[in-house]
């Protein structure tokens, strides 16, 4: 994304979260979700983590770089969101939900 102002989202329209979807599809071939949270259960202090799934719910495989990138990505489309809690974000219809809701039935 280019350099903006401070204050000035480098995407301001309402598509920026479609656009994002279709960037990680094509990143990211056959993935439907990705599950992000602070935590990696390999590190001992919060770090980015990624799970990738895909339509039948089987967890895919992802390098290291690719999964960083997609997290800080994901992050910086909803810096408003509570990132102390994971979050899903659904690559056909570019929605971000709570993981936690989800489990527990509230979410979508």
């Amino acid at each position: 994304m280019l350099a903006m102002p401070i204050g000035t989202p480098a995407c301001p329209d309402a598509g920026r979260q479609r656009r994002l979807a279709a960037q990680l599809a094509d990143m990211i071939a056959g993935a439907a979700t990705i599950r992000v949270s602070f935590d990696d259960p390999k590190q001992t202090w919060p770090h980015l983590h990624a799970v990738v799934k895909d339509e039948a719910g089987k967890t895919m495989d992802l390098g290291r770089t690719t999964a960083r990138v997609a997290c800080r990505w994901i992050l910086r489309a909803w810096p408003e969101a509570d990132w102390t809690r994971p979050h899903t974000f659904h690559l056909a219809d570019a929605t971000l939900t709570r993981s936690d809701l989800v489990a527990a039935g509230r979410g979508r």
